[in-house]
Parts: structure tokens; sequence; C-alpha cells
């Protein structure tokens, strides 16, 4: 499954489309794997349960960040190692990324089960909600690890011209977990375990195509022996710093999603209760599929990036980003205006009419999906900053867009407007961060 392509010599638009429509592709399939679980349970066990899944939700995007970060970040440098013709040293960059971030999810994701219960008043839970939240972490986060795998390892991939293959470790997960999703919760009756669980069991078999990949498949990217002595362990720290500096906007990224589920659901819990967040769970689960989208088009062109600033060919990373850009710019055009005609359709997905979440959703996710635009923007301007190791301008966008402007606007916009102001933060703190990024991007230039 590896394409002919060569980052420094292929026209750009050819080497972007090549890239982008099987990364769309396979976000695609991995936005269906969320979808999935959204529809399942919330057509197969009710409003509640939907809540209780939006309530865990930040511990699934912090661990895909975290994946993200280790991934972007090794395949950036590697990138650069390769454009340099480095290729063991681009191999033994990744390899420190997997074994690292694999290490860190155990450990992590070990504690969250232990401390389950306190974990899930922690995000936000009510009484009401605690025992459905719980029996999702522990079916969902023993599996983390190979969930993080997945999310770096299609980095790796693409950088060894297969885009194709990438796609496919996201296609296979995602039809497993729609088979499993049913069997599990309609014909069984494991109820939220069996979501959790069917869900893992799809990230496991993607992880494994992954290792597969790396292991025996690679052309240039595979997995190369680490070696353990002193002088080795303290060039993996360095190596390893280094890549976490350049990936981490990556994770901010996904927490600035979970911070806007979390401040979300405190605030709907306190204007409306249980109902508000299975109606914002609807948003929040639309939410990360545009992300995907924005994120396919930025990971397709950070190769591009990376590779031609690395061997200092300006003219083409300042054409790849062009690129870029107007593809992210349409497609939230697109996503905005399919939200706003389609949102009863969309709600009937999720949730039942005689639910009151249904109604509260309708209405909502056009005032939520005004922002689209400039969320598109704004993903790109931050993919942009990671592959051209800017990683300073990259921490900064990422943090004004999702800390400081989302959680004033979440304080501000509810005080302001009620409940409409409250499906209105997230557009306001995009259409904030635009304008900060435009700033940014005027003050550099001159």
């Amino acid at each position: 499954m590896k394409d002919s392509i060569d980052f420094g010599k292929t026209k750009v638009t050819h080497l972007f489309r090549k890239l982008l429509l099987p990364t769309v592709l396979g976000m695609v399939f991995s936005a269906l794997f969320v979808i999935t679980d959204g529809i399942f349970v919330g057509r197969g066990l009710g409003s509640d349960a939907l809540a209780a899944v939006n309530i865990v939700a930040p511990l699934f995007l912090i661990n895909t960040g975290i994946g993200l970060m280790f991934g972007l970040g090794a395949s950036v440098v590697a990138s650069v190692h390769l454009s340099r013709g480095k290729v063991k040293t681009a191999r033994i960059n990744v390899t420190q990324s997997v074994l690292v971030s694999s290490l860190f999810i155990l450990l992590l994701s070990g504690l969250i089960v232990w401390k389950a219960d306190d974990t899930a008043r922690l995000l936000g839970s009510s009484e009401r909600l605690m025992p459905l939240a719980v029996d999702y972490i522990y079916g969902a986060v023993p599996f983390f690890v190979f969930s993080a795998l997945l999310s770096s390892g299609m980095f790796f991939v693409r950088l060894d011209a297969s885009p194709k293959y990438a796609m496919m470790c996201n296609v296979v997960p995602a039809l497993l977990n729609v088979a499993l999703d049913y069997l599990f919760i309609f014909e069984f009756r494991w109820g939220m375990l069996g979501a959790a669980v069917a869900t893992s069991l799809g990230f496991v078999a993607g992880a494994a195509m992954i290792l597969w990949y790396l292991f025996l498949k690679g052309r240039k990217i595979k997995l190369y022996p680490v070696k353990t002595h002193l002088k080795s362990l303290r060039m993996t720290v360095r190596n390893v710093g280094y890549m976490c500096r350049l990936g981490f906007p990556s994770l901010l990224c996904e927490a600035a999603i979970a911070t806007m589920m979390f401040v979300g659901n405190a605030a709907f819990i306190h204007y409306i209760g249980e109902d508000g967040v299975a109606a914002y769970s609807i948003a929040c689960y639309f939410f990360p599929i545009i992300f995907m989208v924005y994120n396919a088009i930025a990971q397709s062109a950070q190769p591009i990036l990376s590779y031609n600033h690395g061997a200092r060919f300006v003219e083409r990373v300042r054409e790849a980003c062009r690129v870029a850009l107007g593809t992210a710019v349409g497609c939230g055009v697109v996503f905005f205006l399919l939200t706003c005609f389609l949102s009863p359709l969309i709600v009937s997905l999720f949730l039942k009419p005689e639910y009151k979440a249904y109604e509260l959703a309708v209405d909502g996710l056009p005032l939520f999906a005004s922002g689209f635009v400039f969320f598109a923007v704004n993903i790109i301007a931050i993919g942009y900053y990671q592959s051209v190791e800017q990683d300073k301008a990259a921490m900064l966008v990422t943090v004004m867009r999702g800390f400081v402007w989302m959680l004033l606007c979440f304080w501000l916009m509810p005080v302001l407007f009620g409940v409409p102001g409250i499906w209105l933060a997230v557009p306001m703190a995009e259409l904030l961060t635009f304008i900060f990024v435009c700033w940014l991007y005027l003050t550099r230039k001159k």
C-alpha cells in the first residue's frame, strides 16, 4: 500500500491531494467510531447513559492528545532527519516515541482505574450518573495504551509513504466497533460496560495493525533496537523532551476540547440539569468530528511542511500552507450550512423526540456551529507552527484558544444571554482566537 511520494520534488498540490484523501477517509471512519458509541448508547441505553459518556469523554480526549503529542512531535523530527538522509536517526526517534508514550499511558491508566469513583466525581458526574460513568471507565481506560498507539502510529505510517494503510488502520477498528456495539448492547445486554469494551477492542485491532507495520512492513520508518546504557537513556530523554515540546500543542488541542466538555457540562447542569448535559453531549460528539477533519487536513500538510522546512524549500512551505488553509475554510463553510439545515436529523440519530434533551439539542446545534469556519483557520495555524518547529507560537495560540478565551466565554456568555449563551461560548472563543491569529501573523510579517 505504499505510494510513490517524494516530499521534496513532487508538486505540492499533487502531494497534498495524495495524502489528504486517505487521511480524511481515515478520519471519517474514526468519526464513525465516535458516532457509533453515541448512537448505540443513546438509542439502546437512554439519555442518562449518553450524558454519562459525555462526563467520561474528557479522559478519551486527553489520552488521544498524548498519542498525538508523541506522534506529531516524532513525525516532525523524523521528517527533518529524512530530508537530510538520516534514516537510522528517524527510526530511533519513532521507537523512542512509541516506548515512552506507551509506558506513560500504562501508568496513567492504572491510576485512573484505581480511583474510578473519584475520577468520575472530579469530571463533574452527578450521583445519578455515577454508576454509569464508573462502568464506562472500567471498560475503556485499561485499553488506553492501544488508543494512544493508534493515534501516534498514523503519523509514522503516513511519513513512510503509506497513507492508504494508515486509512485502513481507522477503517478496520470503526467497522469492528459497529458490529461489537450492536452485539454487546442489544444482544448481550451488557450496558455501559459492553459499549466501552466494544470501543476498546476496536482500538486493540487498530494498534495491532500499526505494530505489524512498524515491525514488518515499514520501508524507511520502522522500529529500531534502542540501547539501554546511561548515555543512550540520556539521549532518549533529550529527544523525547524535544518531540513532546513540538507536539504539546496537539495535546493542548485535545485538552481544550476536554475543557469545553467539562465546563459546558457544568454550565448545563447549573442552568438546566441532566437533560442539558444530554443535549450538549450531541454537540460534543459532533465537535471532535469537525476537529478530526481539520486535523486530517493539518496532518496531510505536516510531512510536506516539515520535510521542505528541513530542506529549506521556503516557497514549497508557503504553498502547502495556502492549500491547507483554503481546504479547511471550504470545509468549515460546508459543515456550518449542513448543521443549520440538518440539525433535527443529526439529533435524531442520538435521541428519540420524546426526550426533553432532543428539542434542546435541535435549537442549540446551529448556534454551536457558527464558529466552525474560525475553528478551521485556528487549527491549520496551530498545525503550521508545529510543522515548522515554531512550538512557542503554536503553544501560544493553543493556550489562548482552548483555555483563556474558552473559560472566559463560558463564564460570561451565559450571564449575558442565558442558555443560548452556553451554546455560543465555543464559537465566541474561536472568533477571538481567529482575531488573535491574524494579529500574530501580521506582527510576524512586519
